[in-house]
């Protein structure tokens, strides 16, 4: 069973009923914590602002036709973090449970879908990010997208960059506590690897830096889920140097048997390369039939980004890949700031105003799942794969390398276990039109990672938390056996031997569990 589908069923038989009298309540009482006016900061389903804010923020439309009995009870948008404050205390007051949305990006909507009644504490009017140029540090807080980030690190410095992720619309809440994959990981870590403070309000309202959370916490929060823990409103990390010029080239093949070749030859080095060399490789299907009504053959792209110059990059190459035939030409020299623009997929010319852009570029509803992969997979495993993408308009299948300085941390660092021993990653996405019934695409997706199983990770089959996956398993809400049940899936899958020590974090700072949802982690005592 698709735990996917059976959540939005579940959702619908679980709904506790609220007082229109205890909204009212919630309202007065976020009067009293802001100097703003109501209208502004309190959003009900009865305001102009609520649609859209609803709309705009759902990064997923997968989920936007889920009946009004799972629609937030308010929107709420501070811009301080007393605000914020003030929205966890008349929450809990008020019986109101609180999904923290930082850019909308949560692939199974867990920042906007809830069970009982809730509000989304939405930080899209809380995102300033302060440079500090001498110290090479920012301040970021949690409502700023990665694209925000990366347009105002360049503001300021041609030589600071820091190691997150491709898509500038996510924001930095979700994808700092989750780890935070990037096309430096290999050089620099994860971003939360370069987490260095944060600033955080729990479950009784106290604001919190790093300090006065305790180590603990502050470790469950890089790479733990931060939503299960709090809200982390701001974070300070730590910048890395890049050079002035980088070099970034993409090779498109099909998905024959040359290329089927080249993917299976790119898995025995691309964990081994230098630090600051990243070929990521996209299998892709986009509209598989030609204008004649030919099916098309999948396509793989090498996709790379290298902290240097391109005489140095062909170097590195013919000695390493020299299948990939990489020539001078297909190389382009460019700022690091330019090469954020080209890996995610704007065209040449574009400005770096594109990246403030909080709109993910094209919607559309899509199912992904993880895998991570600890040795190189048989040729076979790649040839199947191009058969079975025949049978999507708009599938994609995502490998990212690691080794590099990812080997170098250990996994119990961070609650990101995924270290020295895998090689790659995975993400598998599905995507289809809105008019198309989900079912078929759900079911393809399944059975593409029952058949991958047995040439990935086991004992557990890892995954990645930041791609989350309902169908690895969900809390029992209300149960007490909840952690049994959480180690036994999903949890030991994303964080392996790490579970047990964010379950004892989450006791110390919200052990009463306010701060719940479908994937979150339960606590435990002692």
């Amino acid at each position: 069973m698709v735990y996917s589908i059976v959540l939005l069923v579940f959702f619908l038989l679980t709904i506790t009923p609220i007082s229109s009298e205890n909204l009212q309540d919630f309202a007065t009482c976020m009067s009293f914590h802001t100097t703003s006016t109501s209208s502004s900061l309190v959003h009900s389903q009865q305001s102009s602002s609520y649609t859209y804010l609803l709309q705009e923020s759902q990064q997923n439309p997968r989920w936007l036709n889920s009946t009004s009995l799972l629609k937030p009870s308010f929107i709420v948008t501070p811009k301080t973090q007393n605000e914020i404050q003030g929205v966890i205390l008349c929450a809990k007051k008020h019986g109101l449970q609180v999904r923290v949305m930082s850019g909308g990006h949560d692939y199974e909507g867990l920042s906007f879908l809830c069970k009982n009644p809730f509000i989304i504490l939405d930080l899209i009017e809380y995102r300033s990010i302060n440079i500090d140029i001498e110290n090479e540090t920012a301040w970021i807080q949690s409502g700023a997208t990665i694209g925000e980030v990366y347009y105002n690190i360049a503001k300021k410095s041609n030589i600071l960059g820091f190691p997150a992720g491709l898509c500038p619309s996510v924001g930095v809440g979700g994808h700092f506590s989750g780890g935070g994959i990037g096309t430096m990981m290999r050089k620099y870590g994860l971003a939360a690897d370069n987490i260095i403070d944060a600033s955080f309000v729990d479950a009784n309202g106290r604001i919190l830096n790093r300090k006065t959370m305790g180590e603990d916490v502050f470790w469950a929060i890089r790479g733990g889920g931060g939503a299960s823990f709090g809200v982390i409103s701001a974070w300070k990390v730590k910048l890395v140097r890049v050079p002035s010029l980088v070099t970034v080239f993409t090779i498109h093949k099909r998905l024959n048997q040359e290329g089927v070749k080249l993917v299976h030859n790119w898995q025995y080095i691309a964990s081994k390369l230098p630090k600051g060399l990243f070929i990521r490789v996209l299998i892709q299907q986009i509209n598989g039939v030609d204008s004649q009504g030919n099916v098309k053959q999948a396509e793989v792209l090498f996709n790379s980004l290298f902290l240097g110059l391109k005489t140095d990059l062909i170097s590195v190459m013919n000695t390493n890949f020299p299948e990939l035939a990489l020539k001078t030409e297909d190389c382009t020299e460019m700022s690091w700031i330019k090469s954020v623009l080209y890996l995610t997929g704007y065209q040449k010319g574009e400005p770096l105003e594109v990246l403030l852009d909080r709109k993910t570029q094209y919607k559309s509803n899509f199912k992904a799942k993880s895998d991570f992969v600890v040795e190189p997979m048989p040729e076979s495993v790649f040839q199947e794969i191009s058969e079975r993408f025949l049978h999507q308009k708009l599938v994609f299948m995502i490998m990212d390398p690691l080794g590099g300085k990812m080997d170098e941390i250990d996994e119990y660092e961070i609650p990101f276990p995924h270290r020295k021993g895998n090689i790659y990653n995975i993400q598998y996405i599905v995507k289809w039109d809105s008019n198309e019934g989900s079912k078929e695409h759900l079911y393809w997706i399944q059975n593409l990672y029952k058949y991958m199983e047995p040439y990935v990770s086991n004992s557990p089959r890892a995954a990645y938390i930041s791609y989350r996956d309902l169908d690895l398993g969900i809390n029992q809400q209300g149960n007490s056996s909840s952690y049994r049940q959480a180690i036994m899936t999903w949890g030991t899958k994303y964080f392996k031997g790490n579970f047990q020590r964010l379950a004892r974090a989450k006791h110390q700072i919200d052990q009463n569990n306010f701060f719940t949802n479908e994937q979150s982690i339960p606590p435990l005592c002692c």
